[in-house]
């Protein structure tokens, strides 16, 4: 199985880095990791509606470009709130539909583009706040690696 995580930004900070890397680690018994960046489209400080539906959409076509057939998960801050247990059995139901891979993805600051919310299987909501997209990654990769021990029946999940 392959969990690609295709992510506008980079990230920049040490600590960010660090994080990943431990959970990079923990995943590898379950799944091989694929974490794809996107650079960022620069957002002008007074861009109108149209230029930033214009940074979306490119965004949005390099998100597509990185990914395949697999079940695309979207990280919306107004998509569907799981718990863990659901998005254990959520990813479970995947593997056992044969659906080997899933690309994770995690917009910008302007959000994702309407083609990518559209190609999603799942719009998930991660938080109702608005997170970082830094943190946005790091929390997603602790949770995806939090479903793989309960699929696994393991003790770190309480």
């Amino acid at each position: 199985m392959i969990t690609r995580i295709v992510a506008v930004g980079r990230l920049k900070e040490r600590h960010w880095q660090e994080g990943v890397m431990d959970y990079s680690r923990r995943l590898a018994p379950f799944t091989r990791l694929d974490i794809a960046e996107v650079g960022g489209e620069p957002i002008p400080t007074s861009a109108s509606p149209a230029q930033e539906a214009k940074i979306k959409d490119r965004e949005g076509s390099e998100i597509l470009s990185r990914t395949g057939r697999e079940p695309i998960v979207a990280l919306e801050r107004e998509g569907r709130a799981l718990d863990s247990l659901e998005l254990s059995r959520w990813i479970e139901a995947r593997i056992l539909a044969g659906e080997a891979d899933i690309s994770w993805v995690i917009g910008g600051p302007l959000g994702l583009s309407p083609a990518v919310l559209k190609r999603a299987s799942l719009v998930l909501s991660l938080s109702k706040m608005t997170l970082p997209h830094q943190m946005a990654r790091l929390f997603l990769m602790e949770q995806i690696y939090r479903a793989f021990k309960i699929m696994h029946n393991e003790p770190y999940h309480r």
